[in-house]
């Protein structure tokens, strides 16, 4: 039922409506040297706002200079907020609907009213916080934000004009910077009501391939890049997924850099437990089969997860693991920035066998991969995608669990394609340890953007090994250089 005018009268926009905004991005473009970069082009895609940078490199992109309101030309439906009551006016007796909502878009509050008028906010509204008041008339949509304590209202903000829809708190879109000179930068923003710093790159002369990439070549953000992260810097968390039915919950350790940016693709490393192992002990006390302490500029996210029933010594992976793998994958590229073309993965014994597998049929998206004492039997093993990856390989010869023909056997997988080509390099003989020296042996017959590493020494089944007299293991420096290498 229409309720009746509680005043009738003729009012003109506040001052207060030029004050601010519905989100206000700041942002600032530099160059790989931090020198400000002027006149780039910045868009919201979805928005289509836009805004130059000026000679600082600085912008600022909010909802009501896009829709040209600071111009001071406004539609019917003029309204404003003073003490706690929503004032608007028309020159007409149109319906007019009031409707209150909260930071999440639960509507606390909604009348119908006819021509200019007044309605107290404090009959909806009750509680602290930031609240949205939609004026509708006819097609015209007026909204106004403001914060309440309970009692008291301010910071009144008129948000939204013509026929846009209310703006929620938190909405994102894509920011698109183009400058001459640099590569386009788009990045994903969660939050528009924020500050940025963006970094542009120079072009670079790199080439393209119909299968994998050049060395070096430019980080390829997955869709977390700018979104904020509720994950700590280190921890742990369950992660669920379905299998054919069967629902399964695994503990996920991992360890983001201390300076973790957002808006900065990371690498991203694996750790596969063993038999008998556990993700806790491969992230807390193993530090990612040694690679962490290397990561000293903060350059890589570890993760390991756990396989199933280690506690009772059973496989702890199996076929379903690959789609376990899979959505864990999807999960963090969804959740956090990483370089898609860089993410690897190691293991040792039966995590070397996982790794192994997903190096048959994951080159898609592995870019390299590390094995520790490896064999390609007594696991479930994919069937093998005829493309290269790169591949690590670190075997005892006096390993009598994972025999060295076992990871010769699974080494040739990978050198059977050797190129994106196809190349078999199974011929080219490795030189191998006769003593208990080490002997890493890079092969030469393959595609240097795929290497194949073959370290060798007389140890026995184990992961850390070390040179005589040495106290410190070889293996976590020359695995962190192979992986960096890219």
């Amino acid at each position: 039922m229409k309720r009746a005018i509680f005043s009738v009268f003729s009012i003109t926009l506040a001052t207060a409506f030029t004050a601010a905004s519905a989100f206000t991005l700041n942002g600032t473009v530099t160059d790989e040297a931090d020198a400000p970069v002027a006149g780039a082009a910045v868009k919201l895609l979805a928005k289509g706002d836009t805004a130059t940078t000026d000679q600082d490199g600085k912008f600022t992109i909010s909802e009501d200079d896009a829709l040209g309101l600071s111009s001071g030309t406004f539609k019917p439906g003029h309204i404003d907020i003073v003490d706690g009551v929503l004032r608007f006016a028309q020159s007409t007796n149109s319906p007019v609907q009031v409707s209150i909502f909260d930071v999440v878009g639960n509507q606390v509050l909604r009348q119908e009213l006819l021509g200019s008028g007044q309605v107290d906010l404090r009959q909806g509204v009750t509680s602290q916080g930031t609240f949205f008041a939609k004026v509708r008339v006819g097609n015209a949509i007026e909204t106004v934000r403001f914060t309440s304590d309970g009692n008291r209202f301010s910071n009144a903000v008129r948000q939204n004009h013509g026929q846009k829809a209310l703006l929620k708190p938190g909405e994102g879109d894509t920011l698109r910077v183009i400058a001459d000179g640099f590569d386009t930068l788009t990045v994903a923003l969660s939050n528009l009501d924020t500050t940025v710093t963006l970094k542009l790159a120079k072009p670079s002369n790199e080439q393209t391939y119909a299968f994998g990439w050049e060395k070096g070549n430019a980080p390829v953000p997955s869709s977390g890049c700018g979104k904020e992260t509720q994950m700590s810097k280190s921890g742990q968390f369950k992660f669920s997924w379905t299998y054919k039915g069967e629902n399964t919950t695994r503990d996920v350790y991992y360890d983001l850099p201390n300076n973790y940016d957002k808006n900065k693709p990371y690498r991203l490393i694996f750790g596969m437990q063993c038999m008998g192992g556990s993700a806790q002990n491969v992230a807390r006390n193993e530090n990612y089969y040694g690679m962490k302490p290397f990561d000293k500029e903060g350059t890589t996210i570890f993760v390991a997860p756990d396989g199933k029933c280690h506690e009772n010594m059973c496989a702890p992976w199996e076929e379903k693991d690959y789609a376990f793998f899979d959505e864990l994958l999807a999960k963090l590229e969804s959740e956090l920035c990483i370089d898609s073309s860089r993410v690897f993965s190691s293991g040792f014994s039966y995590g070397s066998m996982f790794t192994n597998g997903l190096s048959r049929n994951h080159q898609h998206v592995l870019r390299a991969v590390a094995v520790y004492e490896t064999a390609d039997v007594n696991i479930w093993l994919p069937d093998v995608v005829n493309k290269p990856i790169a591949w690590m390989g670190v075997h005892g010869m006096s390993d009598g669990l994972c025999t060295p023909d076992m990871g010769r056997s699974a080494r040739n997988t990978a050198l059977k394609n050797a190129s994106a080509e196809g190349k078999d390099a199974t011929k080219e003989n490795a030189q191998e340890s006769n003593s208990g020296q080490h002997i890493c042996y890079d092969y030469k017959d393959v595609d240097e953007r795929f290497p194949v590493k073959w370290c060798t020494d007389n140890a026995g089944h184990q992961w850390d090994h070390r040179d005589p007299g040495q106290g410190q293991s070889w293996v976590p420096q020359t695995t962190w250089e192979f992986f960096t290498q890219f």
